[in-house]
């Protein structure tokens, strides 16, 4: 069986769970190892034939240990089948939610060394009751001035699981 690696950069933990959902499904097709950024070794890369990575963003930014890691491994990544997505609150449009539509991807692509052959953009998921004021605040101000939801009471969830299950089958298949 195949050795498959998913990486994932989170703030808030829903990239974790969206990494989570497609390790669950690829488990049938490969070995699947699921780590953090901050966990992945270049051994972890070498025993994977492929490797898909999951990045948040917060307040317009990659958390910036997601750019050191791909500046590191660069090389690797190119070199085998590999995958790319982003959850962000701005793909909760339509308009905002594929990867020649959303700032942040097209951005990425721009600017990254690394060109995954594979690229997805997921909507997140905002917490607030859990979120310290600062973040509640500001996230409450950009979601207004989005007009998006600003009750600091709720949770309000965007991600679109079809849409996981569809980029977890398209990784399998790589």
């Amino acid at each position: 069986m195949r050795q498959a690696l998913i990486l994932y950069s989170s703030v808030d933990g829903q990239t974790l769970r969206i990494a989570e959902r497609i390790q669950q499904h690829c488990l049938s097709h490969h070995a699947v190892k699921l780590l953090s950024i901050e966990q992945a070794s270049a051994q972890d890369l070498a025993e994977s034939d492929k490797i898909l990575i999951g990045a948040s963003i917060r307040y317009g930014h990659y958390r910036p240990e997601l750019c050191r890691f791909i500046e590191r491994h660069q090389q690797r990544l190119n070199q085998c089948q590999s995958g790319f997505f982003n959850v962000n609150l701005v793909a909760r449009k339509a308009n905002k939610n594929r990867p020649n539509t959303n700032p942040y991807m097209v951005k990425f692509l721009i600017k990254s060394p690394w060109q995954p052959k594979l690229v997805w953009v997921l909507a997140g998921r905002i917490n607030f009751p859990a979120l310290g004021w600062f973040d509640k605040r500001m996230i409450q101000f950009i979601l207004w001035m989005t007009k998006g939801p600003t009750d600091t009471r709720q949770s309000y969830e965007f991600t679109d699981w079809q849409s996981v299950d569809d980029l977890a089958e398209k990784f399998a298949q790589l």
